[in-house]
């Protein structure tokens, strides 16, 4: 079992001898996805997969929380938050906005990129470097605006 894997397992225990039923029913849904792509593909999860599954799960709570916010239905949009949160704990450290700059910088400075045709390029080598430590929808945002 991975370390993050074993991390997760252990705080659903800890949630359910203290009866925090939202925080256990997040745990929960994090195993489920995990348990889900172990059955489906035949494979033990690695620590890398696991955050890549949770950045997918965060994503999809960000998203929830825009739509339920425009659309008037702010309760729901708290329950995505507290999800979110929960999530967010099991991940690595988020890396500051200079460390996230730097990371831009080299990798446009390694690809010769100088247009916005390059701009695969860049996030081929900055995804797998920031999955789990950066929002990668603002790491391109960044990214099309040097590139432009």
């Amino acid at each position: 079992m991975s370390q993050l894997k074993g991390q997760i397992t252990d705080a659903m225990k800890v949630a359910m001898r203290a009866k925090d039923k939202p925080r256990l029913g997040t745990i929960r849904l994090i195993l489920a996805d995990m348990k889900r792509i172990e059955v489906d593909e035949r494979i033990e999860l690695d620590d890398d997969r696991i955050i890549t599954i949770m950045d997918k799960m965060l994503k999809q709570r960000r998203d929830s929380i825009s739509q339920f916010e425009a659309a008037g239905r702010q309760e729901l949009a708290d329950i995505e938050k507290a999800e979110l949160i929960v999530i967010q704990s099991f991940m690595p450290a988020a890396l500051s906005n200079e460390e996230i700059e730097q990371s831009i910088a080299d990798a446009i400075a390694s690809t010769g990129a100088d247009s916005m045709k390059d701009m695969g390029k860049v996030m081929g080598i900055l995804k797998p470097q920031l999955q789990g430590r950066a929002d990668m929808a603002e790491v391109s945002k960044l990214i099309k605006a040097r590139l432009s």
